[in-house]
């Protein structure tokens, strides 16, 4: 099976963006598409996190939890989105629209990427090296890294999420960085009509 878009990270981002994506599987250009996360976790952020300030977040609630939760939500709501886990992607070969991931066991194909893993400068997915900066909002002596983008749009069909595309460590940034490539990628789909993905009362 080739995916349509495979998404790289577990976190925040990685999480938000197979979210909307995978909400809009009604949408008549969407219920043919392949989704799927490598949802790797390991090294989030967020696993030593709490959270009093987020939005939407009960206070108190810890990062490690929050993690575990909204891969489980994934998978109730739509279990369509295919998640693989315990995998790490080593490199990634080929160009947009036949991009071929590698990880420590298996490969996989994919029309388009998202890359939402964190911005530490132990990044080393070989084929993305090459647009390695250092992270222009994070304080030096930190040596973070993030992918060159415009937009969230690193090349054709490679897209970044989160702390890697630049922002600033927040969960709601994050959150909302995964989420504006899943509507990017929404309206690809759409062919350039603007798309997004909500739920309504109305709707019920």
């Amino acid at each position: 099976m080739t995916f349509d878009t495979l998404i790289i990270g577990g976190g925040v981002a990685g999480v938000s963006c197979a979210m909307i994506l995978g909400s809009a599987h009604k949408k008549s250009f969407v219920a043919d598409k392949k989704i799927g996360i490598i949802a790797h976790q390991k090294t989030s952020s967020l696993q030593e996190a709490l959270f009093n300030n987020a939005y939407g977040i009960c206070a108190g609630t810890l990062g490690s939890d929050l993690l575990q939760s909204s891969l489980q939500q994934l998978t109730d709501l739509y279990p369509h989105v295919t998640q693989i886990d315990a995998e790490k992607v080593m490199r990634i070969e080929g160009h947009f629209p036949n991009f071929t991931l590698v990880t420590n066991k298996n490969s996989y194909t994919a029309k388009s990427i998202v890359v939402a893993i964190g911005y530490s400068n132990t990044f080393d997915i070989q084929g993305l090296m090459e647009f390695i900066s250092p992270h222009p909002k994070a304080i030096i002596e930190k040596q973070r890294i993030y992918l060159r983008n415009i937009d969230h749009k690193v090349a054709d069909g490679i897209y970044v999420a989160g702390t890697l595309a630049g922002w600033r460590s927040q969960l709601a940034i994050a959150s909302g960085s995964g989420a504006a490539v899943a509507t990017d990628i929404l309206t690809l789909w759409n062919n350039g009509i603007d798309s997004q993905s909500h739920d309504s009362i109305k709707k019920i």
